[in-house]
């Protein structure tokens, strides 16, 4: 297959062409505020089975549906809760996927077999022109190989899935980088099932008390069902083999400095990169103060170190506040939850 790639700012008909090929079914690279997704009608189950062909992914792995508009909300979900409506009037575009039943028009495939699904309104112009133009919600995980460190550009799209899908739009850099916060409004009390660019205390400023599920904290058995992508299997991660140590930037940095082997690669803060010069490949991912770079550099950062012959991967880990939430639990999956806390025992 020749994928194309469609540049909107210098192509009129990009977007018309990419809603042309998800109409007849096939699959599409797209730009959104967080990662890139790998969209395809959500109603259409062979074009659904495509996605999960091309990312190697497996098929119990739900997938969010991305909407245009707020309404369609109501053509998906077979209930929708006030606490929903809070949600959406609040945080939506944005990135933020609400989990609800669903109704019969999302097929189970879509809901990795499950009688729920998670819905989410980008705020990524091009996305949402792209769905308009389509005329059908779509499903759109990471656009990357099943994994893998997602995609935060169509050349990132390109490296992993080019000659598997019809196309990749490129909208430029994504500017969240991580993927969406995942929120299940579907039992008693709200769940955070997966941290992302809405952080949990923007959460419970409008909920009130929500649950994190032990999956943000601990690695999931890959036989347990799920309700959310990302919640179980090997995710976020480059080929060597990656250790978190977490703790103060000056007490992890010390600790990395004295592990180091000849074929190691550090993922560290910028600020703390002149600890390693010399002695390992360094690839830094945003200050340690910054958050929000660090959500945009993490992905981007695990990728590169693909490109050297690095045999093992240390790695700086921010705080789980904020955003931070979401980047330590990418850097955590991404180790397999191999993490060495150096504040326990801490008072």
């Amino acid at each position: 297959m020749n994928t194309q790639l469609l540049h909107p700012a210098s192509d009129p008909e990009a977007i018309a062409t990419a809603a042309e090929l998800l109409r007849r079914g096939e699959i599409v690279g797209i730009p959104t505020e967080t990662v890139y997704g790998l969209a395809a009608d959500a109603c259409n189950v062979d074009a659904v089975h495509r996605i999960f062909a091309a990312k190697g992914r497996p098929q119990d792995n739900p997938l969010i549906v991305h909407i245009a508009d707020l309404e369609q909300m109501y053509d998906i979900a077979a209930v929708v809760p006030d606490e929903a409506k809070a949600l959406a009037e609040t945080y939506w575009p944005g990135p933020m996927t609400i989990i609800l039943p669903k109704k019969e028009i999302i097929p189970m495939v879509t809901s990795g077999g499950l009688n729920t699904v998670g819905i989410r309104l980008p705020s990524h112009p091009i996305a949402r022109a792209i769905i308009r133009a389509a005329g059908v919600p779509l499903a759109a995980p990471s656009a990357n190989r099943s994994g893998r460190p997602s995609t935060t550009t169509a050349q990132h799209v390109m490296e992993d899935l080019d000659g598997k899908i019809a196309a990749v739009v490129d909208g430029g850099p994504c500017s969240v980088g991580v993927e969406s916060t995942v929120i299940s409004l579907c039992g008693p009390v709200p769940r955070l099932l997966r941290p992302g660019g809405i952080s949990l205390e923007q959460l419970e400023a409008v909920l009130g008390d929500v649950t994190v599920d032990r999956a943000l904290r601990e690695k999931i058995d890959d036989t347990e069902t799920v309700s959310a992508p990302g919640m179980k299997y090997r995710h976020y991660a480059p080929k060597a083999p990656v250790t978190v140590v977490f703790g103060s930037p000056e007490q992890s940095a010390a600790y990395i400095s004295a592990q180091l082997g000849e074929n190691s690669g550090v993922l560290c803060f910028d600020d703390c990169a002149s600890h390693f010069a010399g002695h390992a490949v360094i690839e830094t991912f945003g200050r340690s103060d910054d958050e929000t770079e660090q959500a945009r550099e993490v992905f981007d950062a695990l990728r590169r170190f693909d490109t050297t012959d690095v045999a093992e991967i240390y790695a700086q880990c921010p705080p789980s506040t904020g955003i931070g939430l979401a980047v330590s639990n990418r850097i955590k999956k991404a180790a397999g939850f191999h993490v060495i806390d150096l504040t326990e025992g801490e008072t």
